[in-house]
């Protein structure tokens, strides 16, 4: 795959962070994605979970914006987002990793009704839907999360698989 069909795979992923699709991903889109995975789970805000969802989310965005906010105006737009992917995630997959790891292990503890420091297959499915996901793909993408098929999926787990996602160039099928 050459870089401009990189690039055209990368600008797709922009959707997932843009959750009002207005157009560009600034924190709103973060804190928006928290307070929706919050109500799913019915969990609030304000417990030791709710907190360290957005504050995971915050720096997420603060990765984010670091990474591909060209311009500083805490809005990135799908040419930062990918420019900042292509030139920044690429040759670093473990980059991606780094600054989406609060979020992620906050998201699966949420999603983690047995506190065991895993969630249930069942569970992130419904994660990711709330995320954006369709459930065909959010249905497909958590089966495949789960690694050693016993039906929890580790917080490991979903940060290596979403680095790759995110910045790996995919085979052409």
């Amino acid at each position: 795959m050459d870089s401009a069909e990189y690039e055209r795979k990368i600008a797709h992923r922009f959707a997932a962070f843009d959750q009002d699709g207005n157009g560009y991903i600034d924190r709103a889109d973060f804190n928006a994605a928290a307070a929706r995975l919050l109500t799913e789970f019915g969990t609030t805000a304000r417990c030791d979970k709710g907190q360290a969802l957005y504050t995971g989310a915050e720096a997420f965005w603060q990765g984010m914006a670091g990474i591909a906010d060209v311009d500083g105006d805490q809005r990135v737009t799908r040419e930062e987002f990918v420019g900042g992917a292509v030139k920044r995630l690429r040759d670093n997959p473990e980059r991606f990793a780094e600054i989406a790891r609060p979020f992620l292990r906050a998201v699966i503890a949420v999603a983690d009704g047995g506190n065991d420091g895993r969630a249930s297959v069942a569970d992130v499915e419904r994660a990711l839907r709330v995320l954006g996901a369709s459930a065909e793909i959010a249905g497909v993408a958590a089966q495949s999360l789960d690694i050693d098929r016993d039906g929890k999926i580790a917080e490991s787990d979903v940060v290596s698989a979403l680095a790759v996602y995110f910045t790996v160039i995919e085979p052409d099928a």
